[in-house]
């Protein structure tokens, strides 16, 4: 049985007080968080790995928790924490969790017990929505808000460029629909509230930054994918926000995270004698924060190193997650699957060299031939069953997967199919794996559930700059349709003095900035606000317009609508 991963079991050193209700609404009366749907409550059941299930019991517990002094955390309201730094005259918010009715929550809760200090600053430590969303819970604004370098153009990938894509896959992720218990969901799923962005009014660039928010000095080092670490020096007191145990979060460059780590070991090291997180738990002392940083470091650096050597060797990226195994001191350490691929194909892209897999048919394609082959649907049935009985459930599930794109309406190979994804999934170790497998188990036996996502806060958009907002049309453009389509608008925005033209030419949206002047099918005058609204879909007031106005509604006819409830493991 596998080692649990390195979280030291202090979950509850520093308890302050529980939470006053577990359940969190929103303005409708719709439960957007439930903390008490955690599970990993008593002796670990057959039905879950025992390693997962004492973690999700250490996570589970809820409530405000001194973490240093002047640092409080409120935990259980959400994937993450909500961090409260103590200043001069009121209070400086980190990560202030997705959604604003649980950002409100964790406020009320800090209040209750620390006084009614104002919001005087706003930290985000990454760029995903679990860092962000909440932030006009807790303050309107008028504050600083720091955030690392490049946060808002991560923010736009986060939660509008691919955002149903990602929304769907983070159904699985999180399995929002499985019923919380041993034989369900262990962990939180996401926060299902009001997603909302409050713009950064400075960047975090360069390691060792210092910046001062209400007398409190932040010393801060940038990470991969608009991160941050911090240190608080006077609290001796260290933010590794990125949760060191994850994959790294930049699959461009691998090796960037491993240095990051060994800048973080030469900045840090004995000037901590905590070390917190936004989702995993604290660290005390000073030596056993160097250590954490020290194997984690060396995991990356390891698994770069094997990885790139092994590739050398002629081995995919699949026989080398396969093999690779981590040495004995930093085995308990996960993440190593998702780091071999991200360091293959960083250096060799998704092929694999192997002319077979350059042009494969598609899923379904494939799995119709396949089971031609393998004698039909119930020939590949009765093989799975054998292979399932014998415990390679790893094979079973790619017969049966087979089957099923082959032919949806097999319910044999439906029904053993989730079958064998309810075994794998009780077995796994990772609570990801865990979800994604009941996830495809539920959705075989009832069908897609429906997207328990969040909506985002009206205005949202209006933080984010107009090259972000015409991105986000450009890449819903349905470029079939729009192939013998050409248009041209110019849009001034007002309040920013600033022009841009689209064009939409060969089913593309091309973005022009402060483009020359030219014959165009139609301008509009209106302010970066009211372009989010038109983007959003509402009602923008008026607009200043010169030329045909069948255009804009000629672009908007050639806009595809996401489908936010795919499949993912029928066809």
């Amino acid at each position: 049985m596998a080692e649990l991963p390195y979280e030291p079991d202090d979950a509850g050193v520093g308890f302050v007080a529980p939470l006053t209700s577990t359940v969190v609404r929103d303005a409708d009366g719709t439960v957007v968080w439930d903390a008490d749907s955690y599970g990993g409550d008593g002796e670990c059941p057959a039905t879950a790995h025992p390693s997962l299930w004492r973690e999700t019991g250490a996570r589970g517990r809820h409530g405000l928790y001194e973490v240093a002094e002047g640092v409080y955390q409120v935990r259980g309201l959400d994937l993450g924490h909500l961090t409260l730094v103590e200043g001069d005259a009121g209070v400086v918010v980190v990560d202030p969790l997705r959604s604003t009715e649980c950002a409100v929550a964790g406020l009320r809760l800090y209040r209750r017990h620390r006084g009614e200090r104002p919001v005087t600053g706003v930290v985000y430590t990454g760029a995903r929505a679990d860092r962000f969303g909440g932030a006009r819970g807790v303050t309107p604004g008028g504050v600083p808000v720091l955030a690392p370098a490049g946060f808002l153009d991560r923010a736009a990938e986060e939660f509008l460029y691919a955002a149903p894509a990602a929304a769907r896959r983070a159904a699985y992720t999180y399995g929002p629909a499985l019923p919380a218990g041993p034989g369900g969901r262990l962990g939180p799923a996401r926060s299902a509230g009001t997603l909302s962005l409050l713009p950064p009014t400075a960047a975090i660039e360069r390691t060792g930054q210092e910046e001062t928010v209400d007398g409190v000095r932040f010393a801060f080092l940038p990470l991969p994918g608009a991160a941050l670490a911090f240190l608080l020096p006077e609290r001796r007191a260290l933010c590794l926000p990125v949760s060191v145990p994850d994959d790294p979060p930049d699959a461009c460059d691998p090796r960037r995270w491993t240095r990051c780590l060994s800048r973080a070991v030469t900045l840090f090291a004995g000037r901590a004698d905590v070390a917190f997180a936004a989702h995993h738990g604290t660290v005390r002392g000073a030596g056993e924060i160097t250590r954490l940083l020290e194997r984690h470091r060396d995991l990356h650096a390891y698994l770069h190193d094997q990885t790139v050597r092994l590739m050398n060797k002629g081995l995919t990226a699949e026989e080398i997650a396969e093999c690779l195994q981590p040495p004995p001191a930093l085995a308990a350490l996960p993440g190593a699957p998702g780091v071999v691929r991200a360091v293959y194909q960083h250096y060799l892209g998704w092929f694999d060299g192997n002319p077979a897999r350059l042009w494969e048919h598609p899923p379904r394609q494939s799995a119709i031939r396949y089971v031609e082959c393998l004698g039909g649907g119930p020939a590949v049935v009765a093989l799975a069953e054998r292979y399932a009985a014998e415990g390679d459930l790893r094979f079973a599930a790619q017969l049966l997967n087979h089957a099923v794109f082959a032919d949806e309406g097999n319910k044999r190979a439906r029904d053993l199919l989730a079958e064998v994804y309810t075994r794998l999934g009780h077995g796994s170790r990772d609570a990801a794996w865990r979800n994604a497998y009941l996830m495809g188990a539920l959705e075989l036996s009832e069908g897609i559930a429906p997207s328990a996502g969040g909506g985002v806060a009206p205005g949202a958009l209006a933080a984010l700059s107009p090259e972000r907002l015409f991105d986000a049309l450009a890449v819903r453009v349905n470029g079939p349709k729009a192939w013998h389509e050409r248009l041209a608008i110019d849009w001034h925005l007002t309040d920013l003095g600033r022009r841009y033209r689209t064009v939409l030419s060969n089913g593309a949206l091309i973005r022009q900035d402060d483009p020359p002047d030219g014959p165009v099918d139609l301008t509009l005058r209106l302010t970066r606000a009211q372009l989010a609204a038109l983007i959003e879909g509402r009602g923008v007031g008026e607009v200043s317009r010169d030329g045909d106005l069948l255009a804009l509604r000629r672009l908007f006819a050639a806009l595809d609508d996401p489908v936010p409830g795919f499949a993912i493991v029928t066809p």
